[in-house]
């Protein structure tokens, strides 16, 4: 899975990206337009897991983030900001930086502090570089079909034109609900504002106990009723002392404000929940690990997330709930308990699911 990040200068976005990824950037490297980086995606179960099998090796999921230039969001800024948007093509979800908090020793680039405005400038930036795309294409379309109907060709401009209008309107791709049919006829346009995204309220240390209210304080419920949308509020700089405690030492900072778990792991669950994406867990005397399947994946197709010679030769998976192994204290006391089922190749793996694929071959 793969993640972009932007923003305005001096949100704290490249910031974000250092403590997300542990990636130790001197002057000269944080300067470059673009960086990428990967992030270990936390998982308490899958510890767990390995405390009790003791397996030689852990292997935890990861998400990569390409944190992306700061953008300008501006008019007479639009061909350099469209260059830095082109690694957006790539990525599944987008995380975008809004600046909530107040420093006057760091400037913001429009003068103000106004978070709505500004995501309303950079969706402004993705829906022009779709438009942009969508304009070009049509005029190719309108060409070809002046020499020979094809009905592929005209089914493609329809969907085209109806995306071009929802733009026009200043919406973002990701609020038109396209049927399946139409929705595969322009996947390969790779259109920046049909990305999920996930706003990422950067907020003052000030204001670290009252998460659960900022959104709501802040004025920017519209954003969170978006349709493919997500908003997670941080306080970057508490984000940046924890990532830099020793375990018990940042747990007892977290408690001091209320909270249960640093900014940034929230950040990455709500990516999850965003693309529609679930862990599934394998454990052994060989290795204990975390996978990532799209929910509603079935047996057979996360056994081939492990291997393909796996989905080829399965035979069933044998499964058991995270909760109900851990509870148990072994695979065998789950089975006397009555808490493994065996499950065949159409079973629709569940968030959570410790699983033991039986393959031939």
């Amino acid at each position: 899975m793969q993640t972009g990040i932007i923003g305005l200068p001096q949100v704290g976005k490249t910031t974000l990206f250092r403590i997300l990824t542990k990636a130790h950037l001197d002057a000269k490297s944080a300067a470059a337009a673009t960086h990428v980086g990967v992030a270990k995606v936390p998982e308490p179960r899958l510890d767990q897991l390995a405390a009790l099998y003791k397996p030689r090796k852990v292997t935890h999921a990861t998400v990569q983030y390409v944190d992306i230039g700061g953008l300008q969001g501006t008019q007479k800024d639009r061909a350099r900001d469209t260059a830095l948007l082109a690694p957006l093509r790539e990525v599944d979800a987008i995380a975008h930086v809004l600046r909530v908090f107040d420093d006057p020793a760091v400037p913001h680039a429009a003068g103000s502090i106004d978070p709505l405005r500004d995501a309303t400038n950079l969706e402004l930036e993705l829906i022009l570089s779709d438009l942009d795309q969508i304009a070009r294409r049509l005029e190719r379309l309108d060409k070809d079909l002046k020499k020979k109907k094809d009905p592929h060709l005209e089914h493609e401009r329809h969907v085209l034109e109806r995306c071009k209008t929802h733009l026009e309107s200043e919406k973002a791709l990701r609020e038109l609900d396209l049927p399946p049919q139409e929705s595969k006829s322009v996947s390969g346009f790779l259109f920046l504002s049909q990305r999920p995204m996930l706003y990422v309220l950067n907020l003052g240390d000030n204001e670290a106990a009252e998460l659960s209210t900022a959104v709501a304080r802040h004025k920017l419920t519209a954003l969170e009723k978006k349709p493919n949308t997500a908003v997670v509020p941080v306080c970057g700089r508490l984000e940046a002392d924890l990532a830099e405690m020793e375990e018990k030492e940042a747990a007892e900072l977290l408690a001091s404000f209320g909270l249960a778990e640093p900014g940034l792991n929230r950040l990455i669950h709500a990516t999850y929940d965003l693309l529609g994406l679930i862990s599934f867990f394998t454990v052994g005397d060989p290795e204990a690990r975390a996978w990532t399947i799209r929910r509603g994946t079935t047996a057979v197709k996360a056994a081939g997330e492990i291997h393909s010679d796996i989905e080829k030769g399965f035979i069933r998976a044998e499964v058991v709930r995270c909760e109900d192994l851990l509870a148990a204290g072994s695979l065998a006391h789950a089975r006397e308990k009555g808490k493994v089922r065996l499950e065949g190749r159409d079973y629709v793996v569940q968030e959570g699911d410790v699983i033991l694929f039986r393959h031939s071959g």
